[in-house]
């Protein structure tokens, strides 16, 4: 599968290896970011550079340390291969933090006949992130009569509940509905009037949770799923509305859909704990990252909130 450029380090797969500094004597201070979806595997994080992978490496050692500062040899939660290659599994927000690995290994010098150990020190900073939950802000616009139409409002009420039971089998709903009345002026034409109709499919209806339960995954994805589904059901109906005036009336019925007048935008929010920041983590733009140590977002908002009360030293924490 393809992604764009700007969206692969949110889903990197096989393993990643960090590249040397340039100069002989460079240090390693480059830290990638490494972005690992939650409850899946990360990638496998390699304890050596591009560079020293093309050396011969004579009794090689290597130490990984977690977050947390214990060393991460014989952990249930990773597989630590003999050659330095750490995966962590099923990957949880706590999880996030610096990974740092240090490769000892030696140096013979034949001619002396002098070993010389030496040491490598490489560091990956890795995040958990989320998708982003999909709402959809929908407009539509119909002509009625007249504003002050005693009709208007039990044509919405019943709109309404035609939406809603169009998305039934989806545990998705329309919330925010309203609409407004407004004088139109087209050119060439006489003045209508116009029900200026918005309101937003969510994937949160009642009973969306027990969905969710009995997924193996993480259920962003199933909840955007429902919702696109939702979405696409909703521009067909309106799309028939426009079939239903050109083939089915003879005389145009005192509110009628008003032909492409069809609006759609997508609306993300982040679960609590995740946020988006398109700076520091400008490789997953898109994504719901975890907030960093001394941020937090305790509800659906799509950043991390900075905390001046306390200091927060967890990542993905969702109160100040």
């Amino acid at each position: 599968m393809w992604y764009p450029r700007e969206q692969l380090s949110c889903r990197l797969r096989g393993w990643l290896m960090l590249s040397r500094p340039e100069g002989p004597s460079a240090p390693h201070q480059h830290q990638p970011h490494v972005y690992v979806k939650v409850f899946t595997n990360s990638p496998f994080l390699v304890c050596m550079d591009l560079g020293l992978s093309q050396e011969e490496i004579i009794d090689p050692t290597y130490l990984w340390i977690g977050p947390d500062g214990k060393n991460l040899q014989g952990q249930t939660y990773v597989n630590l291969t003999a050659t330095g290659k750490l995966m962590v599994k099923r990957f949880k927000e706590s999880m996030s933090g610096a990974y740092t690995c240090t490769l000892s290994h030696k140096i013979i010098e034949t001619d002396a006949q002098d070993e010389t150990e030496v040491s490598e020190a490489y560091k990956f900073m890795v995040y958990a992130y989320r998708e982003p939950d999909y709402t959809y802000k929908i407009s539509v616009r119909f002509t009625t009569k007249e504003c002050k139409l005693v009709a208007n409002n039990k044509f919405f009420e019943e709109l309404k509940r035609i939406l809603d039971n169009i998305l039934s089998d989806l545990a998705c709903h329309v919330i925010e509905p309203s609409y407004k009345c407004h004088s139109v002026k087209i050119p060439k034409q006489s003045l209508l009037h116009e029900l200026f109709i918005t309101f937003q499919v969510n994937p949160f209806a009642p009973g969306w949770e027990e969905v969710c339960n009995h997924l193996p995954y993480d259920c962003e994805d199933e909840t955007n799923k429902r919702v696109q589904e939702a979405r696409d059901r909703i521009e067909e109906f309106f799309n028939k509305q426009t079939y239903a005036l050109k083939h089915d009336f003879q005389a145009l019925p005192t509110i009628h859909y008003v032909d492409h007048s069809f609006e759609v935008t997508r609306i993300d929010s982040c679960r609590p704990g995740f946020g988006k920041n398109d700076i520091t983590h400008n490789d997953c733009a898109s994504c719901c990252v975890v907030c960093d140590p001394g941020t937090y977002s305790p509800n659906n908002e799509v950043t991390c909130r900075t905390c001046v009360r306390t200091q927060i030293k967890q990542y993905g924490a969702k109160s100040c």
